[in-house]
């Protein structure tokens, strides 16, 4: 076991920041870079860190390399009960207290990505290329990699020849799934405000009521999957936030619903957007509103799309460096399909004109995952990303994130 990595994972942990906040994380990177040996960039797209790990061949830079990692945490407060758990709060618009918490991992991408370049660094004399590792802020929000290629992240680093990335997911610890092409979703949120008129609970006969026009049209959005997506086509549409009002016997002028959409190609993206503004639209219309309903977007990214041909070269050196048989006839190198989960990842490597690998490690207990398995409980007791319960264990989960990312590096650097 990495003692040092571990302690790295479980403050990393207990300190999670909200995206494009990252200042303390972003300083333990820089720190632990630095010692390392490699060129540190602070401060690329706001709190993103960039470090170059050169070992070139006769002066230049060789095979280049992009490893790539997220920094940010989520406003949700932990309930996992571990003694490391995240106890961080943090101050919002409105003044309101909100709990952060690393809910999806991206503490263990970091500890992961220190942990690979460290062994990068102590196995030199065996490779030559160039590594570059990218610790990228505000994944949560889609916003930090757009945030550092507007910073001239293509222009100011070498240009690797991949890009190389990793989620940790709720699949058993040692356990590594890739996927060739479309690999996660694109994600549309926007919000949906209503505007009716308000007045008088006890004389609802003068109002034009958005919460009841709202209301129906959630209920309605629930049939775009169910009777507009061609059955066996990945799209999920789901309603999020719902506010209005603020007096029981009130009834307010707006309400707004928060959205969100995930699919994997094209044609299906914009068939489910447009139903939902046909829909809202169409509700807003059958309640008398006179004005039509604003849509405000939050956040868009396009599909994770894995190059086919990189993917199967790494997924051969994966089976040749983990894939066991054993007794139990367990393995170690799958593939789980495309999720219908989002990332920014994509950007990075678009923006270098580059292909892209990212593939997902377990984190969860080998023996409670098969148990749950057993029980036909998986969705009940393994937490997944981004619920309060999530916490991958510590191994052997960072022991298998630092190998993947460091064999697949060794795959695309030349040896010595």
């Amino acid at each position: 076991m990495n003692e040092s990595l571990e302690a790295v994972y479980r403050d990393l942990h207990e300190h999670p920041e909200l995206g494009m906040a990252e200042h303390r994380t972003a300083a333990i990177i820089a720190r632990v870079m630095t010692e390392a040996g490699l060129e540190v960039t602070t401060g690329v797209g706001g709190t993103g860190i960039v470090a170059v790990l050169r070992n070139g061949i006769d002066g230049h830079d060789g095979p280049v390399v992009g490893l790539r990692a997220d920094m940010d945490g989520l406003p949700i407060l932990e309930q996992t009960g571990l003694d490391y758990a995240s106890r961080a709060t943090v101050r919002g618009d409105d003044g309101v207290e909100i709990p952060v918490m690393h809910a999806c991992g991206h503490d263990m991408h970091v500890t992961c990505l220190i942990g690979a370049v460290q062994q990068l660094v102590a196995c030199r004399d065996e490779w030559r290329g160039t590594v570059v590792a990218i610790f990228q802020p505000a994944e949560e929000t889609l916003a930090g990699a757009q945030a550092m290629v507007a910073d001239g992240l293509a222009d100011r680093f070498p240009r690797p020849e991949i890009l190389l990335g990793q989620h940790v997911a709720p699949l058993p610890a040692g356990v590594v799934s890739l996927h060739s092409g479309t690999t996660l979703a694109s994600v549309d949120s926007f919000d949906i405000t209503f505007t009716g008129r308000g007045g008088h609970g006890s004389r609802p006969q003068t109002t034009i009521d958005p919460i009841v026009a709202a209301s129906a049209t959630v209920m309605r959005l629930q049939t775009v999957v169910a009777r507009e997506v061609e059955p066996g086509t990945l799209a999920v549409v789901t309603v999020g936030t719902f506010h209005a009002g603020t007096k029981s016997n009130v009834i307010p002028a707006t309400a707004t619903i928060g959205m969100n959409v995930r699919t994997l190609d094209a044609d299906t993206r914009a068939k489910v957007v447009e139903a939902i503004r046909r829909i809202a639209s169409a509700e807003a219309q059958a309640s008398g509103m006179e004005i039509e309903p604003l849509f405000t977007v939050r956040e868009s990214g396009d599909a994770t799309v894995n190059d086919a041909v990189a993917t199967e070269r790494l997924r051969a050196r994966f089976v040749r460096e983990f894939e066991t048989d054993g007794e139990s006839g367990a393995r170690s190198v799958v593939d789980i399909g495309a999720a219908s989960g989002s990332e920014d990842v994509g950007e990075l490597a678009t923006a270098f004109g580059v292909p892209l690998v990212f593939w997902f490690f377990g984190g969860s207990d080998p023996e409670a995952f098969a148990a749950a398995v057993a029980a036909g409980r998986v969705d009940a007791d393994i937490p997944s990303n981004h619920s309060p319960y999530f916490a991958p264990v510590i191994q052997p989960t960072i022991d298998a994130g630092v190998r993947y990312l460091t064999v697949a590096a060794l795959e695309w650097l030349a040896p010595a």
